[in-house]
């Protein structure tokens, strides 16, 4: 035995990677043994953990119709939500980083833009046609004044793309998103991949403008009867006096019918300024001057008013359908009854009228923390 422990302590190289192979090989049967024993010979291999994402809690209020948009083919996910709305307030989707998608939909004007009466962009440029608010969006059949686009999903191109808004090309919108590292956390988390795709980049968006639901009004918590909830006089009858002359075109509960109609603007003179609506799209004479009839919701905050902005205040805008409304051939029937252009009303019925349009500013809408950037 002395002679043995002698031959492995003495330190001859040769003998020390013959020990460590005896070893190896020692381990090596041990474990073919072992998978021999348990019955067991294939290799066993752990399981991937399963990618998953939260569930953003939606809900449509009580006194709204079913949503237009598909939520089932764009499922929405806190990671998602959380995805869009970095997106919607990063300024690198403009060319040269001036420009978010907030800078004209400001959280605080119920997503509207109220410092132009027309849209104000890229090296302070400004468009033909005024900033409406975004909310509500799930019920859109089409959108902006001509009604050009006709899916949510596809909305963000236009104003990217825009050379007065954005001014930027999709492609390198995308390049600049996958090399941004912000990003890749946020892709991973929302679509279990980094990868930054046109989909992926533009039902994020959507995403977050989807959540945008406002149905907290004054309005909404009278109609719904809700403990506490009330209406001045003055906004009582002015509700009442809109659902007699106003409701055709601004249907509740979202207050528009999606529709377009002429409501007798004077025509501008200018050749810049002569926008001749949804017959740019179509290319029917039928449908020139018509623009799509915007939500009263939250119309308090979001002047100026008419596709142009060429109205600051709601008591004007009530005027116009008062004593301003034109006839031509376009006009919608419904301002023009028996021969009787516009809507007869008095000054204190259009007082009252607009007491009811101010009842529809969703305070909790445009206070809501979520819709704010961080």
């Amino acid at each position: 035995m002395k002679q043995a422990a002698s031959f492995w302590s003495k330190q001859t190289p040769w003998r020390r990677p013959l020990l460590g192979l005896l070893l190896g090989a020692s381990l090596c049967i041990w474990a073919v043994v072992s998978c021999k024993n348990s019955g067991n010979n294939e290799l066993v291999t752990p399981t991937p953990t399963a990618f998953t994402t939260t569930p953003y809690p939606w809900t449509k209020p009580a006194n709204f119709p079913e949503p237009v948009y598909d939520l089932t083919k764009n499922p929405l996910t806190v990671e998602g939500v959380a995805l869009g709305k970095a997106l919607f307030y990063d300024a690198s989707l403009s060319k040269d980083g001036t420009i978010t998608c907030a800078f004209c939909h400001s959280p605080f004007t119920a997503f509207a833009h109220t410092d132009h009466p027309v849209s104000h962009g890229i090296r302070d440029q400004r468009g033909t046609r005024n900033v409406p608010g975004i909310f509500n969006v799930a019920w859109g059949k089409s959108f902006f004044w001509d009604g050009g686009v006709t899916s949510l999903d596809l909305l963000p191109i236009a104003p990217i793309q825009n050379p007065v808004e954005m001014d930027e090309a999709m492609p390198s919108v995308l390049a600049k998103v996958q090399k941004s590292s912000r990003y890749r956390p946020l892709f991973q988390a929302a679509y279990g991949s980094d990868t930054v795709t046109t989909e992926r980049f533009l039902k994020s968006i959507s995403q977050f403008l989807l959540t945008m639901v406002s149905a907290n009004s004054p309005y909404d918590k009278y109609v719904r009867k809700e403990v506490g909830a009330s209406l001045s006089d003055a906004a009582q009858r002015g509700l009442v006096l809109f659902q007699a002359n106003c409701a055709g075109c601004h249907a509740e509960p979202l207050f528009t019918d999606g529709q377009f109609r002429n409501n007798g603007l004077p025509r501008l003179t200018n050749a810049k300024t002569d926008d001749r609506g949804r017959a740019i799209i179509t290319a029917q004479d039928a449908d020139a001057y018509k623009f799509k009839v915007p939500s009263l919701r939250n119309i308090e905050r979001t002047f100026p008013y008419m596709h142009d902005g060429r109205f600051q205040t709601l008591e004007q805008v009530v005027n116009h359908y008062a004593t301003g409304v034109q006839d031509n051939p376009q006009l919608d029937p419904l301002l023009k009854k028996n021969g009787q252009v516009g809507i007869p009303l008095t000054p204190a019925q259009q007082a009252d009228l607009v007491q009811f349009l101010k009842s529809l500013t969703d305070i909790q809408f445009i206070t809501n923390a979520e819709f704010q950037p961080q």
